[in-house]
């Protein structure tokens, strides 16, 4: 007996190596491009942290494993954001560099497109002012 699968959207962009490689360029893109002073401003010295956590939280909400969510109970990714002085400039910095990561990371481009597009509501929806 043979099971239909349905590739998630986790195995659809490479899994943990292309999650990997996708935070890494937008992070590095925020530490060295000077577009997004605003947002790098937002963020500690040391992005090692947050780096890791952005690579867990969209590794779980992909479809993949879900450890970032056991380890963080009951937060969402609005939640943690709504201390933060994020308005309409900063939320576009964000997408704007994810649209970039996501091209350096070598994501197919209509998932790239998708995932914009949902990135864009996000970034709309997280702003605090």
């Amino acid at each position: 007996m043979s099971v239909d699968t349905q590739d998630t959207a986790f195995d659809q962009i490479g899994g943990a190596a292309r999650i990997d490689a996708l935070v890494e360029a937008f992070y590095d893109l925020i530490e060295t491009d000077p577009a997004y002073a605003e947002l790098r401003a937002m963020h500690a010295a040391d992005m090692t942290p947050v780096r890791a956590s952005l690579k867990g939280w969209m590794t779980g909400w992909l479809g993949g494993p879900r450890d970032w969510f056991t380890q963080h109970p009951g937060v969402c990714m609005m939640s943690m954001h709504r201390a933060m002085p994020i308005d309409a400039a900063t939320a576009g910095q964000w997408t704007h560099a994810m649209r970039r990561a996501l091209d350096q990371a070598g994501v197919e481009p209509e998932l790239a497109e998708a995932l914009n597009e949902i990135f864009g509501r996000m970034g709309a929806n997280m702003t605090t002012r």
